[in-house]
This record gives C-alpha cells, sequence and structure tokens, in this order.
C-alpha cells in the first residue's frame, strides 16, 4: 500500500476525531490497514454463499462483500482473512474483536440490532424460511407436514420461527437439532429427519450437497422473512460506513450499468452518478477515510452486485436462484441503494 493511501486514512480519522467522534470510531479502520487484511467470519461451508473451492479459494455471495470491502479499503480485493463459524460463535466472534465484519447468512432482527453491540450494514439477500422433504413422500404444501420429524440448526432464527409457524397452525413437530449445516444436512440424507428446514437460499445450497438431489423438493411455503446482510460491531461508525457503502456501490453499480467488464471505460463518462461513484467527480470516500477511487476497485475487482448474485446464486449458478425479490427495485425487486453525491 502506498504511503499516500496511509496519510488519507490517517487523516481523515483524525478529522473524525475533531468533530467529535472517539478515537475508538477509526480503530477497525487502522486495524485493518496496519494488518494488510480484513477478517471476515463466515459460514462453515454453504455453497453459493461462503465455501472454499477445490483450491481452498473462498467464493460466494457472503464472500464477495468481505472482498469489496478489502478492495475499498486496501486495494486488493484478495486481501482477506477468511475465518469460518458457525451459526452458535458468529456473534461472539465479532463481538470479541476475533473478526472485523461478519457475512455470512445472518438474518437482521430486532434483538440482534439493538442488544447485541451490533449493526447490519444493508441486506444482500432478501430470503425466508422454507421446507424442503424427499420427493417420496409426495408432500406438497407445509400444512402437510403435522407431526414430522425436522433437521434443524441451532442458534438459529428458524428454530423460533419454525416453532411459531406449528403453534400458529396448530401443528406439532420432532425437532432434530445440529450445530453446523453440514451436519443438518447430513442428518437429512441419514433418514434422521422427514423435513430439512432452513432459509431457502440455504436450502438450494444444501440440496446441490445430496448424493441424489433430485430425490429431494423444496416446499413452496415461505414462513418468513429473512433478510441477510453484513454485520458490524456498534461504536465504529466509520467501519459501519465503509461496509454499507461498500455493499451500496456494488447496488448502484449494477444501477448505472457499470460491470468489471467495462468499468475502464466508464470512468470517461459523461453521466453525473457515474463520475461521482467512480472518482471522477469529487472523492466520495474521503468521509470514510477513503481514496476517490474505492468504489472503481470494488466493480473492477469483484463486479457489480449483478455480477455476483449471477455466478454465486443465479441462474447460472449450481444453485439456480432467481432474482425475485433481490432484484433491482426499478426491475421488480427490493434491492435499492441511496445515491453517491
Amino acid at each position: 500500500m502506498s504511503n499516500k493511501k496511509h496519510w488519507v486514512l490517517l487523516a481523515s480519522a483524525g478529522i473524525i476525531t475533531l468533530t467529535g467522534a472517539t478515537t475508538a470510531n477509526a480503530a477497525t479502520l487502522e486495524d485493518t490497514i496496519e494488518r494488510g487484511a480484513v477478517q471476515c467470519g463466515v459460514s462453515d461451508g454453504l455453497p453459493g454463499f461462503s465455501a472454499p473451492d477445490g483450491d481452498g479459494n473462498w467464493q460466494g455471495l457472503d464472500v464477495d462483500i468481505c472482498r469489496a470491502v478489502a478492495a475499498a479499503v486496501l486495494g486488493d480485493a484478495d486481501a482477506v482473512n477468511y475465518i469460518s463459524l458457525n451459526a452458535v460463535e458468529r456473534f461472539t466472534a465479532l463481538q470479541s474483536g476475533e473478526v472485523d465484519l461478519l457475512s455470512r447468512n445472518t438474518t437482521w432482527t430486532t434483538t440482534r440490532d439493538t442488544t447485541l453491540g451490533l449493526n447490519f450494514a444493508g441486506v444482500t439477500f432478501y430470503d425466508g424460511i422454507g421446507f424442503m422433504v424427499s420427493r417420496d413422500l409426495g408432500i406438497s404444501g407445509a400444512d402437510e407436514l403435522d407431526g414430522a420429524a425436522i433437521c434443524i440448526q441451532t442458534g438459529t432464527t428458524t428454530e423460533l420461527n419454525v416453532a411459531d409457524y406449528f403453534r400458529a397452525n396448530d401443528m406439532e413437530f420432532d425437532p432434530i437439532v445440529f450445530d453446523t449445516s453440514e451436519q443438518t444436512v447430513g442428518g437429512f440424507q441419514a433418514g434422521r429427519c422427514d423435513v430439512l428446514t432452513s432459509d431457502t437460499s440455504q436450502l438450494a445450497a444444501l440440496r446441490i450437497q445430496l448424493d441424489d438431489p433430485d430425490g429431494a423438493v423444496i416446499l413452496p411455503d415461505i414462513i418468513s422473512k429473512e433478510p441477510l446482510g453484513p454485520v458490524v460491531r456498534q461504536g465504529d461508525d466509520t467501519w459501519f460506513n465503509i461496509v454499507k457503502w461498500s455493499l451500496f456501490a456494488m447496488l448502484n453499480a449494477e444501477e448505472y450499468g457499470i460491470t468489471s467488464e467495462n468499468v475502464d471505460e466508464m470512468v470517461n463518462s459523461e453521466n453525473p452518478d457515474i463520475a461521482r461513484l467512480l472518482g471522477q467527480d469529487g472523492n466520495y470516500g474521503e468521509g470514510m477515510g477513503l481514496e476517490a477511487d474505492w468504489a472503481y476497485n470494488i466493480i473492477s475487482q469483484v463486479g457489480n452486485y449483478g455480477e455476483s448474485f449471477e455466478r454465486n446464486v443465479g441462474m447460472g449458478s449450481p444453485l439456480e436462484i432467481e432474482r425475485g425479490a433481490n432484484a433491482l427495485w426499478n426491475q421488480g425487486g427490493f434491492q435499492y441503494a441511496p445515491p453517491i453525491r
């Protein structure tokens, strides 16, 4: 990293301190610069979202958020240390400072947002809890699951939402609880339960790990709202802004038609929105302690949100998930980013 980038980051931190924030507000940014890598907490291997490939390289939609933050802060999307965390240990790891950022299929809820000392930095995937069953059972809907044995991962919102659903519909179920998603799908495949439940995106990822994926079917019922997104510690507004705007940069890039393939051409665009995003008209990273090319680095090295979605979980991936609610706001979905201005 250049001395210039160090000076810009530290000078910006000083400006923030002078305006009333405590010196601790820039701690994560400074620690990341000194370390030369982002400490990113990811899931314990969930294809499409966060899982290592055959060469040990982490890939997925959640992984791309880690890479985007590294590109914005360090200029290098590969400057990430991935720490695999299960659902039980994930929040403790973030609270303790073991990781700088949690990016692993985590649902934004009131309790997590207000009592755990955490901040959700946005939504990377709008999801909901569903059910996967063996095709041989001939079940077509969740209302047929009364009395079923259900494999479920502990420490998740799934436990609570499934219990609420069955109670509200005057049905019973037998929970078969596991610590990790890998154990959960293993229990389902071994016949320890009739049903596997989780976020529908996770069910799609787990289904392709079965010996016979075609032998299982994901029911159409969605029983909850599960907005999944990156999480940081409270009390560090600078880092919170960096993670939040790294995601927003990817969303805005897709809206403006900027991709990893054409970004070098787009830097010459006369469109003021594009010029601001790519650092050609003002430095909109300065308030976060970043250089003007922070978003350019994200887009050129990671891509826009649509590129990430398609290659990791979209119809061009093994998961074959349609955009649906995760389409941009102007294409019938919920994904919407504030403007760079």
